[in-house]
């Protein structure tokens, strides 16, 4: 373990970031950081644990020769004041995946890794770990019900790490993933993403042949049989004997309520969703691996509600439940509004999502979202035109996103009053309404609409 080392952050306010920060003062590290503005709930935390600064910004004096390492963010750039001192003092200077790898060397890595569905697998598997009481430690990119921080280090002989594709940091434009060098891993499918980063899909998918071509003689990697993409690219590199393929746990649906059909019989739970069989059956695999039976795997699932934003219920009635989502990437966006729809065929489902990233606002990646967003019987989009504008793209009219997800019913919503008053227009009996994004709708008040809609 990592204790009784100077350890300095640059760009401490990410989510990541200030969760490792927390961990390492924990661990009798003398921590401190800094960042050019801080946001709840990093801000309160830090605050919380005596690691906020003084004032927001970079001070390159902050930066002195006694510091035994420099963890650096994403969000920081290159001419960054503090990384340039450090630079010029010689400090050791690490990024946050390197950092993860180094504090975890003599652990066996389970990275968790793919398009879509890495937190629910992640938080899935450790949900089942915590609930058996085994030692583990963790980094998961959201905050998870039942875990104080969304990073740990100790002295456990496992580290289960949501492995993300994207871009490690200012001086490094490879991968996370790349970082962790992984034991035993899974790929959960292959969907572009990040088009501002990998701006064409071979470029996107090479990630992937880089991350599969560092699995060790002794590892494993599981990946979805169903995804054509992924499929693919194992074909390409020779379907070696340490790539397993998975499919979608057996299960079944019975008065709205899914259950997993196995060998000793069904095992209710409380997720549901095809996407979600499949991410159980690949935790379940994951579990087997690192010594847990499917006795224990099946007592311990019944109890998993889910992960943090993931088809999160806020609220329901008996005639309308309201969903909520972090759903934003095309096949994130298809695999949740079906899952719903096939949960309560009996309900009529309005969904709205929100195209809120880059790539789901630049106009050359939005064909991506044909056919992902047939399942609902009313479908919304909203596009805020601030978001565009802070991005420097240029706004898509309701006739490009009706093209682009080849629906030509189609409602497209600029302004979050007008969305509130079309939500709040409708009878909403026999009806559930389903909300994803990764932003916040302009602003959109969603208590207010759940109590208006459930009371």
């Amino acid at each position: 373990m990592i204790t009784n080392q100077r350890i300095h952050f640059i760009a401490i306010g990410g989510a990541v970031m200030h969760n490792l920060a927390i961990c390492l003062k924990n661990l009798d590290n003398q921590v401190t950081g800094s960042d050019d503005m801080f946001f709840d709930p990093s801000k309160t935390n830090l605050r919380d644990h005596g690691l906020l600064p003084e004032s927001e910004g970079w001070d390159a004096d902050r930066i002195t020769p006694n510091i035994d390492l420099i963890i650096l963010g994403m969000h920081a750039k290159a001419d960054n004041p503090e990384l340039l001192k450090a630079q010029s003092l010689g400090l050791k200077i690490l990024s946050f995946p390197e950092f993860i790898f180094e504090a975890s060397r003599d652990k066996k890595r389970v990275v968790i890794a793919g398009s879509h569905g890495k937190t629910t697998i992640t938080s899935m598997i450790m949900h089942v770990l915590k609930s058996m009481n085994r030692g583990f430690d963790y980094m998961v990119g959201a905050q998870l019900d039942g875990f104080d921080q969304m990073v740990q280090l100790s002295d456990a002989p496992i580290i289960i790490i949501e492995g993300d594709e994207y871009t490690t940091s200012p001086l490094d434009l490879t991968p996370k993933f790349l970082h962790y060098k992984h034991d035993l891993a899974l790929i959960s499918g292959i969907a572009w993403d990040h088009y501002n980063v990998y701006p064409t899909l071979d470029n996107y998918i090479d990630q992937f042949r880089q991350f599969i071509a560092l699995t060790p003689d002794h590892g494993k990697v599981f990946y979805a049989e169903e995804d054509k993409a992924l499929c693919a690219l194992i074909e390409s590199v020779g379907s070696p004997n340490n790539l397993i393929p998975y499919g979608p746990h057996p299960a079944t649906i019975h008065n709205q309520q899914t259950s997993l059909l196995h060998e000793a019989g069904e095992t209710a739970i409380e997720v549901f969703g095809q996407h979600n069989m499949q991410n159980l059956q690949v935790a379940k695999n994951i579990l087997n691996e690192i010594d847990v039976t499917d006795e224990e795997f099946y007592h311990h699932i019944q109890t998993f509600a889910g992960a943090a934003k993931r088809m999160e219920k806020m609220g329901e009635n008996d005639q309308t439940i309201i969903f909520k989502d972090f759903a934003h990437a095309p096949s994130k966006l298809k695999a949740t509004s079906t899952a719903v729809k096939d949960q309560f065929d009996n309900r009529t489902l309005v969904a709205c999502i929100e195209l809120h990233t880059f790539s789901s606002l630049n106009k050359d990646f939005i064909d991506q979202y044909a056919h992902t967003f047939d399942s609902p019987d009313e479908a919304l989009v909203f596009i805020n035109p601030k978001t565009v504008a802070a991005k420097k793209l240029e706004m898509i009219s309701e006739e490009e996103v009706r093209t682009a997800f080849d629906r030509e019913d189609i409602k497209l919503f600029t302004e979050a009053e007008v969305l509130e008053k079309h939500l709040l227009s409708q009878k909403w009996a026999a009806k559930n309404l389903l909300l994803m994004s990764s932003g916040n709708y302009g602003g959109l008040d969603l208590e207010k609409i759940k109590k208006s809609i459930l009371n």
